[in-house]
């Protein structure tokens, strides 16, 4: 499996933008499907963003669609996910997850995701 670890998170004020990163390392980026979820205190884990291996095509949930971008650079084992416009809302500790399959429902579920980071805090104050 791959080792993921993010980094980026902390406190902003609405309206503001962060950028998460997530660096991988143990096997070639470029085999992994990359994506994001978050988990709010109390509420279930939901999906944000998905990658494709070649960053060729992503996919959003409703939540964040025009407000977050997700990026990655296989050269560098890196994936990142630009937050702009943040919302309270959007407070939640941030996972990056990996996975060889692009299938979208397996990312909308999230359970059968093989690989995940620690997970980094983002708190948006009103």
């Amino acid at each position: 499996q791959v080792q993921l670890v993010e980094s980026g998170g902390g406190l902003v004020q609405a309206g503001g933008s962060l950028r998460l990163s997530c660096a991988a390392s143990g096997r070639t980026l470029s085999s992994y499907v990359m994506g994001w979820f978050r988990q709010a205190p109390g509420k279930e884990r939901e999906f944000v963003a998905r990658i494709s291996r070649s960053g060729g095509s992503t996919y959003y949930a409703d939540s964040v669609k025009g407000r977050f971008t997700i990026s990655r650079d296989n050269a560098k084992n890196m994936v990142h996910l630009q937050m702009n416009s943040l919302k309270p809302e959007d407070t939640a500790v941030y996972y990056c997850a990996a996975d060889p399959e692009l299938l979208l429902r397996l990312w909308l579920s999230g359970a059968e995701i093989g690989s995940w980071g620690q997970g980094t805090q983002v708190t948006v104050s009103s």
